[in-house]
């Protein structure tokens, strides 16, 4: 028999009297499902205590994780798409623009910053794939070539954060061109000798993948971050032929020459610095 009986029937508790756990106090890994504290993931930088999945997380997470006392200063943190197109789909291209300002609290695709990692100052992109799927636009372009251009000024390297589904079709030629432009500003920082880390996150492709995130000193990535250029389903169907298993992830990038190393999330921070203060 068991130690304890409940003699009474029909107890109940009252409403006022009840307590239940606070939203967001527990995280579960969508990977392995086991469940954590939220504090702790948070400080294991997004990532799975458990099997190590790496949390797909915005610009705000990734300054805190990069900047020293997560300070920094933000530039060009007001601008925001025009519609040169007077693009219209299921809405009209502003309308959704403003849509989704409202929903993310983002100005656009990517936030650009400077300051201290271990007291080296240096200037970063960020792009947040909530907005709109991280989608490249003219914003993005420009906001990029900006922070090139102030990590010239400055003479600080320069650490672009891609995470993006490509080039913004509401935008179209114009968002194709924000690939010559980027690519062209790059050129001038390496003739300013300062040296630039690409840090793939998952999903890197399209437009993005075809402009700066492939043109770092080294070009890194995330672990399974999904990396390419057209998706799988077109490239299946184009060539007629099933694709390899991990077709697109980080590692298969990596055995085939496209990546100079995967970083783990929790070691991003000093390993950037060491390359950075190496190159310099």
């Amino acid at each position: 028999m068991s130690w304890f009986v409940r003699k009474d029937k029909g107890i109940q508790t009252p409403t006022e009297m009840k307590r239940e756990a606070p939203d967001g106090l527990w995280y579960q890994c969508p990977n392995c499902k086991k469940v954590m504290n939220t504090r702790e993931h948070k400080l294991n930088a997004y990532t799975c205590v458990h099997c190590n999945y790496h949390e797909k997380i915005g610009s705000d997470a990734y300054f805190s994780i990069l900047f020293d006392e997560n300070e920094f200063t933000e530039l060009d943190a007001s601008m925001h798409s025009a519609d040169p197109l007077k693009f219209v789909d299921t809405k009209a291209y502003p309308d959704r623009v403003k849509a989704t300002i409202a929903k993310t609290g983002l100005q656009d695709a990517v936030r650009t910053t400077y300051g201290p990692m271990h007291g080296l100052t240096v200037t970063v992109a960020v792009m947040d794939f909530n907005f709109i799927g991280g989608s490249m636009g003219s914003v993005v372009g420009e906001k990029i070539a900006r922070a090139i251009d102030h990590a010239i000024a400055n003479k600080t390297p320069f650490l672009m954060v891609s995470k993006s589904g490509g080039a913004r079709m509401m935008e179209a030629g114009f968002s194709l061109m924000q690939m010559a432009k980027t690519s062209a500003k790059l050129a001038l920082l390496d003739k300013a000798k300062l040296p630039y880390v690409s840090l793939l996150t998952d999903p890197t492709t399209g437009g993005v993948t075809a402009s700066y995130a492939m043109l770092g000193d080294f070009n890194i990535a995330e672990p399974e971050a999904l990396i390419g250029f057209a998706g799988p389903r077109v490239i299946r169907e184009t060539i007629g032929k099933d694709l390899p298993k991990g077709f697109q992830s980080a590692e298969f990038v990596l055995d085939h020459g496209f990546l100079d190393f995967i970083v783990d999330r929790k070691d991003l921070k000093d390993k950037l610095v060491s390359l950075f203060r190496m190159l310099l």
